[in-house]
């Protein structure tokens, strides 16, 4: 049975520093865990005084301000603290904040189209779809009054889910120009944020880079005050029917039930556990209209303040309470939703948890039966076995940078350079097929499961979707540490940055005996997952590199996979071993070298 844990390294003796090539010499101190201090920075802030007693910033004042914007950046998303409660945090995501990066997104999406078009456009539509947080009613009118500013029409989807929002970009006859979904994932209820959508797809890390840059400005140089006088109020409409009808004709033509066509999951029994996220729809409007029983299920009504535990297919309670409502109710299957449903992880039958590794197995299964010899992009934290496992039914493996924005875009990137690449997944449960627009849709994910399990039965199988990962090994260990880096947030990703090229030295250096910086084979990706080597190589949002580890006898020990983590200040350190005590290992060498 595997071991996975998460926790910060232990330390009982001082580790030799490390120099980082920078213009001062900064040292990194271990404590309580594992720590990078780094000298402090000194920025000045010049505020410009009006005429009045009250003042504003001026295009000569950037440093704070236009810095509380661009730490709001998180890779393709932007997210923040909306409300008071956290230890340490103070809120950062407000309404003027919201109301600047709207508007620059409003704008951001009219010169694109006026560039598509090659003339001036009017009336550009933009939709906008919330989880349940607490804080969504504020932010809203601050999204609604930027984007009026910037002269877009809005229309307001309510309780959405991500998927959705990109969604009623294409589906007529809502088919809006762009859309926002106001969401922080599975973070705590304090936290909120917001993802950005065209009509081809999700926007990139450096898109949504230049819209933060220029709502920094805008914050700067205005009065805290949002415009709350609309010029003419968003529109309410309903999507998310719309987008439910889509899943239920999926399901039904793809399932094509000799005996009741338009009840396919008659005689299934089904358990969603929505987490008091925006998943509940998935139960009542499309499984139950699809003739399946429900009886059972978890936490469908939306609860901003997620009371029974975190909306989060990664989460052990999530996972737990839902493998002992399939047990108790013998149900055929599972699901687990996160707050915005663009993640999702199941229970087999038997009461199997199926997430990380385990989903990307049976995802690469259903996909690989019905696009033989197809490519599989994954995240570099995948294990060696669920490479074996793809290759031994005739897949390719791709292994890539952390996050799933990296991981889809090397989809897209793979196919138009004539490699044919169907599913490209995270472990976290982010996960996007070709076929689906590349979009991570947990609700997509679970449809394509659900089909496959119909269908089983169908040609007379009475084994559940599990059996179809019963051949994958699991590592014995599987551990991920945390590293904080002591320093201003606005120097963190810097400090991080110098931190792990200094691995890369280490390892490079052979300072490390036993560790290789590992590669991706034929995938075009080089120097330990973080280069691109073909001709349009992407940016890089995050630095990271993974190394293979062997022992003193050249024996297989494991990999250490180091990265920045673009949530919050600190690395993140994943490990696996197939050896008993390899993560131990590997943690000491890492530590004390």
């Amino acid at each position: 049975m595997a071991s996975t844990s998460t926790s910060s390294i232990p330390l009982r003796r001082s580790a030799r520093k490390a120099s980082f090539s920078s213009s001062s010499p900064a040292k990194n101190t271990f404590q309580k865990t594992l720590r990078f201090s780094f000298s402090s920075w000194s920025s000045k802030v010049i505020c410009v005084k009006s005429s009045s007693s009250s003042f504003k910033y001026n295009e000569g004042v950037v440093d704070e301000e236009i810095d509380k914007i661009r730490r709001l950046q998180n890779g393709s998303d932007v997210r923040g603290v909306a409300l008071e409660g956290e230890k340490g945090r103070t809120v950062d995501l407000t309404p003027p904040a919201v109301e600047a990066i709207a508007e620059s997104f409003g704008e951001w999406v009219i010169k694109a189209l006026e560039k598509e078009r090659g003339r001036p456009v009017e009336d550009v539509r933009v939709s906008l779809g919330k989880d349940p947080r607490i804080s969504g009613a504020s932010l809203s009118v601050a999204v609604f009054a930027g984007l009026a500013r910037a002269g877009c029409l809005v229309f307001d989807m309510g309780l959405a889910t991500t998927p959705a929002c990109f969604m009623s970009t294409l589906l007529p006859p809502f088919a809006y120009d762009a859309s926002i979904m106001m969401t922080a994932s599975h973070l705590p209820y304090t936290r909120n944020g917001l993802k950005f959508f065209t009509k081809k797809g999700g926007l990139t890390s450096p898109e949504v880079e230049q819209i933060c840059d220029k709502a920094a400005r805008k914050y700067a140089n205005r009065l805290t005050k949002v415009s709350t006088m609309l010029k003419s109020p968003p529109k309410k409409v309903d999507f998310i029917s719309a987008y439910a009808k889509h899943l239920r004709e999926i399901i039904k033509e793809r399932v094509n039930h000799p005996v009741h066509y338009d009840t396919p999951l008659k005689g299934f029994q089904i358990i969603v556990n929505a987490g008091n996220g925006s998943g509940g729809f998935f139960t009542w409007d499309v499984l139950d209209k699809l003739g399946a029983d429900t009886f059972g299920s978890l936490h469908l009504n939306p609860d901003g303040m997620f009371p029974n535990h975190i909306p989060n297919p990664e989460d052990k309670t999530a996972m737990a309470l839902t493998r002992a409502a399939v047990l108790e109710n013998s149900a055929d299957l599972g699901i687990v939703f996160d707050t915005d449903v663009d993640r999702s992880g199941v229970v087999d039958n038997k009461g199997n948890p199926i997430n990380g590794d385990k989903l990307i197995a049976l995802m690469s299964a259903i996909v690989l039966k019905e696009h033989p010899g197809a490519t599989i992009v994954t995240d570099a934290r995948t294990s060696m076995a669920l490479t074996r496992f793809i290759t031994d039914r005739g897949g390719h493996h791709c292994l890539y940078r952390v996050g799933y924005r990296n991981v889809i875009d090397k989809g897209v990137q793979l196919n138009e350079d004539g490699i044919e690449t169907h599913l490209m997944m995270e472990t976290s449960g982010h996960g996007a097929l070709k076929e689906n627009y590349f979009l991570d849709d947990g609700a997509y994910m679970v449809v394509k499961i659900i089909i496959e399990m119909v269908c089983m039965k169908l040609s007379g199988s009475d084994e559940g979707i599990g059996s179809l990962i019963k051949d994958l090994d699991e590592p014995l260990e599987s551990i991920e540490l945390r590293m904080s880096i002591i320093s201003e947030p606005k120097y963190a990703k810097a400090r991080g940055t110098e931190a792990i090229e200094v691995f890369r030295s280490y390892v490079e250096e052979g300072q490390l005996e036993g560790w290789e910086l590992d590669s991706c084979g034929d995938c075009w990706v080089s120097e330990g997952c973080l280069v691109d080597s073909n001709d349009s190589p992407a940016a890089i949002d995050a630095h990271m590199y993974r190394a293979k580890v062997s022992n003193e006898k050249n024996e297989e020990l494991g990999w250490v996979h180091i990265r920045q983590s673009i949530h919050n200040p600190n690395i993140a350190v994943n490990m696996q071993s197939s050896v008993a005590g390899g993560c131990q290992q590997m943690t000491r060498v890492l530590r004390d070298k």
